[in-house]
Formats: C-alpha cells, sequence, structure tokens
C-alpha cells in the first residue's frame, strides 16, 4: 500500500493518452501554459500599481484639499 510504482504512473499517461488524443493533451497544455504566464504578468502588474499608488499618496499637490474627520473629546469623567 505504499506510493505507485513508476509503471503505475505509465499506464496512467497511457489511458490519458488514449482517452483525450496528443493533439488535445497538446493544446491543453499550450492553453495552461499561457493562462500562467498571463496570471503572472497580472501579478506584476498589480504589485507596480500598489508600489505607484503609494508614492502617489505621498506626494501632495498644491492647493490640494485633504479631508479628515476630526473626533471630539468628551467630557473628562473621574471614576
Amino acid at each position: 500500500m505504499g506510493s505507485f510504482s513508476i509503471w503505475h504512473w505509465l499506464i496512467v499517461l497511457l489511458v490519458i493518452i488514449l482517452i483525450f488524443g496528443t493533439a488535445k493533451l497538446k493544446n491543453m497544455g499550450k492553453d495552461m501554459g499561457g493562462a500562467i504566464k498571463g496570471f503572472k504578468e497580472g501579478m506584476k502588474d498589480g504589485a507596480d500599481d500598489v508600489t505607484a499608488s503609494k508614492v502617489d499618496d505621498r506626494r501632495q499637490v498644491p492647493g490640494q484639499t485633504i479631508d479628515v474627520q476630526a473626533k471630539e473629546k468628551g467630557p473628562a469623567s473621574s471614576v
């Protein structure tokens, strides 16, 4: 009941090739590679956007008003 041997994996691979065919497997591999490449590029672009927005937040434009919410302190109560 150990792990599968190389012969088990070769039989599984042979069955998959017989079911799907080599052309369909080739197309599936190409699509998967394209999806992974697109995901990596998206992650890279997202990281660049976050870095750029942090730099933009620090830069203050002259004449720009920054709105903040001030909290009022209530009367001090002694216990």
